[in-house]
């Protein structure tokens, strides 16, 4: 979670290092995409810890004020970051910033909808070459089994 914030918070620094030069929002594309990595990354950490059978069980609560103040903190910078876009940026960066937040998101899901799929279709040939070896073992102990009783 701090890592998250801290990342967050470097990204929101160097864009504010480029409004304060005098550079155009835009071409601070790596600073903004880190912020929305930090914020992705802090959201899905608090989604996990909320589905973690630990966490279910034992009802352990202990972090999510902090989670919830670090989201805060976040929201409240995005604020700043709009106005900022909305005041220094070029017309449109705004939307701009919302479409990209958008594509990026989906892009996100995509890659580990396709990071699941590969994972499953790893765990069915681990199957397929567990279910062959113990087929082949059986057949040469059956052969072994076999030998003996004749020999």
């Amino acid at each position: 979670m701090i890592a998250e914030l801290a990342a967050f918070n470097a990204g929101f620094n160097v864009l504010k290092q480029f409004v304060a030069n005098g550079r155009d929002l835009s071409d601070a594309m790596g600073a903004i995409g880190q912020m929305v990595s930090a914020k992705e990354d802090l959201k899905n950490r608090a989604d996990k810890k909320k589905k973690s059978v630990l966490s279910v069980l034992g009802g352990k609560t202990e972090n999510d004020f902090e989670e919830f103040m670090a989201l805060e903190k976040i929201n409240e910078i995005e604020k700043e970051l709009t106005s900022m876009m909305k005041l220094y940026g070029r017309p449109g960066l705004h939307e701009d910033w919302i479409r990209y937040q958008v594509e990026a998101r989906k892009k996100r899901r995509e890659e580990e909808q396709e990071r699941k799929r590969k994972k499953a279709k790893n765990m069915e040939y681990f199957g397929i070459f567990i279910a062959v070896s113990m087929c082949v073992s059986g057949f040469i102990l059956l052969m072994v089994w076999v030998k003996w009783l004749a020999g």
